[in-house]
């Protein structure tokens, strides 16, 4: 049954990544599913995220820096920052707080519908509904992590900037400098394929047919209690893969 729950999982994966690829997903009746999706994944999320990506952030920035001092390694700092905070933590912090706030409550509204047979209805009617009904949350989901995560990103490195050199242009070469040799192309493009992998795990489990709940209320907390522990495991699998191609 473990091994049938997870198959279950990437087949469902792998049919929302080729409806995803598919013309017919974006056609003109499906768009406004599209773009309302889209709007509740991101908009209600900017400001709380904002402003707790910003507190982090200072935090981290300040003990970092204020530890570096102190050991008299303060040329380090700024390449610490930029491996640990904006390569690492936010890309997770991102990743759990779309989970949190907008999947994982969208899965309860899934399951109902897949209770109340609307999803079987749809199909009866000769509508898809994976691409119909479930595909606009995946993208919209996707899309959330995505966006999230370039923008705490930029933040972090404007906090980073700010909190080093203060209001002024004259440390922007040397950051700038900095920055770009950390970002070389292999850390690039590791840092982009662990933001894709945290996109797919974070829009596509909440969804998945399998967390379909049933029963009372504590039947429901269980089920949410697994979906969650999955996602942070897939979550957590993708950390510990990033960090063996980035350090090993």
């Amino acid at each position: 049954g473990w091994l049938a729950g997870w198959w279950q999982l990437v087949d469902f994966g792998a049919q929302m990544l080729v409806l995803s690829l598919s013309p017919s997903s974006y056609r003109r009746s499906q768009r406004s599913m599209l773009y309302r999706e889209f709007y509740a994944a991101t908009a209600p999320l900017l400001p709380t995220f904002i402003v707790i990506a910003s507190v982090v952030s200072l935090v981290i920035i300040r003990i970092v820096v204020a530890t570096a001092e102190s050991y008299g390694l303060s040329r380090y700092a700024l390449d610490v920052l930029v491996r640990t905070l904006v390569l690492e933590l936010l890309p997770l912090m991102v990743a759990l707080f779309v989970a949190l706030r907008y999947t994982l409550p969208g899965a309860d509204a899934v399951a109902a519908l897949r209770a109340q047979g609307h999803l079987h209805a749809m199909w009866r009617a000769g509508r898809d509904p994976a691409r119909d009904e479930l595909l606009p949350r995946v993208l919209a989901g996707g899309l959330a992590v995505a966006l999230l995560a370039a923008l705490g990103c930029l933040l972090a490195l404007l906090l980073t900037y700010l909190t080093v050199y203060g209001f002024t242009t004259w440390g922007f070469d040397a950051y700038t400098r900095t920055v770009g040799q950390v970002f070389n192309p292999a850390v690039t493009l590791i840092f982009c394929g662990k933001v894709l992998y945290l996109s797919l795990v974070v829009a596509i489990v909440p969804v998945a047919p399998e967390q379909l709940r049933r029963g009372g209320v504590h039947r429901r907390r269980r089920d949410n209690i697994g979906l969650l522990g999955r996602v942070f495991a897939l979550i957590l699998l993708g950390e510990v893969l990033a960090l063996v191609g980035n350090y090993y």
